[in-house]
Formats: structure tokens, C-alpha cells, sequence
């Protein structure tokens, strides 16, 4: 199986190492370096109707670069988009649900689902609309945060509430819901979102059950509206 490994301390690079036959798929445009020993080719990963769900879903391009190990073993750099932190995280006996723009490689074992979810959570929490992106398969996938990332483990009892702009990915197995605010209820849906709004937090996600949340330490949404009024 290739070797995804985090290399440098500041806007670090994805270093995949793969031995002759072996492949690895990444986001479009996000191969930094390779050896003249891979091959690089645009492709529509999994047809046209999951390239068009997983577009929809968390902003992907509808072509995927797919590198593989042709005439020898090799190795490649690869960058995300955004600037930020880079993590691998392990597929098979847990599978993780990946907000808008997490994505950034993954090996050839591993499948990207597109499922729906419920309507409050589409239009709400940020992390896809109606359909978001799963995994399945194993191997490994490398994510990436705007900022620096930290991992957070919920546990039965001890429900999480996480600034949905700052959720990078979380096991699939955890519960999560939508609200309009991080206080206390008896407000109302309404006295909610007012608080929400004033405490200037936002929608938030809630996590409950066992397992793992990865979360950036920036708000991208909110670093392009500052930018946007300096700029203005």
C-alpha cells in the first residue's frame, strides 16, 4: 500500500511513496512533485454520476488527478488548496464523513460515497447540502484544515458542539445535528438564533456517541469576508 506521510512544519506537503502498481487519487491540481517514474492522468473517478454528486457534495473537481507507479517506484508531493494543516487518517475498520474541501488524496483502496442527509443538516451545516462525502473501502486519506488541526474524541455522555465552519471530517459513527446556538434551550427556535447570532458563533454541529472529530483552527468563510472588507 503506498506510504502517506506529513512532511514540513508550516503549509506542510502530502509525501506518498509508492512502490511499483501501486496508484493513489488526489484532488485536482494538487500534485506538487513527482519522480519520472509515475504516471499522472485526469480522470472521473467512480462515473460521471459520482463525479457530479461528490462536486455537489464538497466541492471537488469533477476530474480527480490519479498517479500510479508505472516504471518504478516513486515518489510524489502533493499540496492542498487552502493553506494549513495536512492529515492522514486510517479507513477500514472506521469510516469518516468529510466536510467541503477536506479532501486531499487517498489510496486506491479506499472509495469516496456520496449519501444524503437530512434537511436541516443540508441546509444549515456546511458540510455538503444534501448529499455529503463518506468513505469506504481501506487505506488511507489525507485531509486538510484551514489553520492548524487538533483531534477531539467524543465519548457517550460527553456531547461536543463544534463550530460547523471549523469541522474538517468525523467518524462516521458518531450521531450529529444541527443547531442555532452553543447555550442553554427555553429560548425558542428564534431566541435561539437571535443568541446565536449575537454571540457571533453561528451554526454549530452537535456530536454525541464514540469517536473522532478532526477540527481546523480557521474559518475559511469568515477569513474571505474579513479579506473581502480590507480589500473594499
Amino acid at each position: 500500500m503506498p506510504t502517506f506521510s506529513v512532511t514540513g512544519d508550516v503549509d506542510p506537503f502530502l509525501h506518498v511513496s509508492l512502490k511499483q502498481g501501486e496508484k493513489i487519487y488526489c484532488e485536482s491540481d494538487a500534485m506538487v512533485m513527482m519522480e519520472a517514474t509515475l504516471d499522472l492522468k485526469g480522470k472521473v473517478t467512480g462515473g460521471i454520476a459520482s463525479a457530479l454528486m461528490r462536486r455537489f457534495a464538497n466541492g471537488e473537481s469533477f476530474f480527480q488527478q490519479h498517479i500510479e507507479a508505472v516504471r518504478g517506484e516513486g515518489d510524489c508531493l502533493l499540496s492542498p488548496t487552502l493553506p494549513g494543516a495536512v492529515q492522514v487518517i486510517d479507513v477500514g475498520a472506521r469510516q469518516y464523513m468529510l466536510s467541503d474541501g477536506a479532501f486531499v488524496a487517498a489510496s486506491s483502496g479506499v472509495e469516496l460515497k456520496v449519501r444524503t442527509q437530512s434537511l436541516g443538516n443540508a441546509l444549515f451545516a456546511q458540510s455538503g447540502g444534501f448529499f455529503i462525502t463518506e468513505t469506504a473501502g481501506s487505506g488511507q486519506v489525507a485531509v486538510s484544515g484551514f489553520g492548524s488541526m487538533s483531534q477531539l474524541e467524543v465519548v457517550p455522555g460527553k456531547d461536543v458542539v463544534i463550530d460547523n465552519s471549523h469541522v474538517v471530517c468525523w467518524d462516521s459513527s458518531l450521531h450529529y445535528e444541527i443547531s442555532v446556538t452553543t447555550g442553554g434551550s427555553g429560548g425558542g427556535f428564534l431566541g435561539n438564533l437571535v443568541n446565536s447570532q449575537t454571540s457571533g458563533e453561528g451554526m454549530v454541529l452537535r456530536f454525541s456517541g464514540t469517536g473522532k472529530v478532526l477540527v481546523c483552527s480557521r474559518n475559511r468563510n469568515a477569513f474571505l469576508s474579513w479579506t473581502q472588507r480590507r480589500a473594499s
